[in-house]
């Protein structure tokens, strides 16, 4: 049996999953100084919410909470049921510490105590 619902019903339905997803997400983008909070994110892309969504391409940063995640270089995809897609052309994970340009030997000193 197939059940029809009404378009009030479905669009009350879809504005209830896209505030769940606003809640649930703790990831945003960050372009220019501008947050936009990203509904999901996959291995190849991302989507936010497309009221909120400009023109976004170029180069972004990727934030879990206050945690950078990446920093990454987007082209926008498509429009589909209130979401905006973006997919990564390239996404660089940000290191903690500066990449060495020498290879550190296994039993170096962690720091160094100067003798009084």
């Amino acid at each position: 049996m197939e059940a029809m619902l009404s378009k009030e019903i479905l669009a009350g339905l879809d504005a209830a999953r896209s505030e769940s997803l606003h809640r649930a997400s703790r990831l945003r983008l960050e372009v220019d100084g501008r947050i936009y909070p990203v509904l999901r994110m996959w291995k190849s892309g991302f989507a936010i919410a497309a009221e909120d969504a400009p023109s976004l391409r170029g180069l972004v940063d990727l934030y879990e909470g206050s945690h950078h995640l990446f920093q990454c270089l987007i082209v926008a995809g498509e429009e589909e049921a209130g979401e905006m897609r973006f997919e990564f052309k390239r996404a660089t994970a940000v290191a903690k510490a500066a990449a060495l340009d020498f290879e550190r030997a296994v039993d170096a000193p962690v720091a160094l105590i100067a003798a009084r």
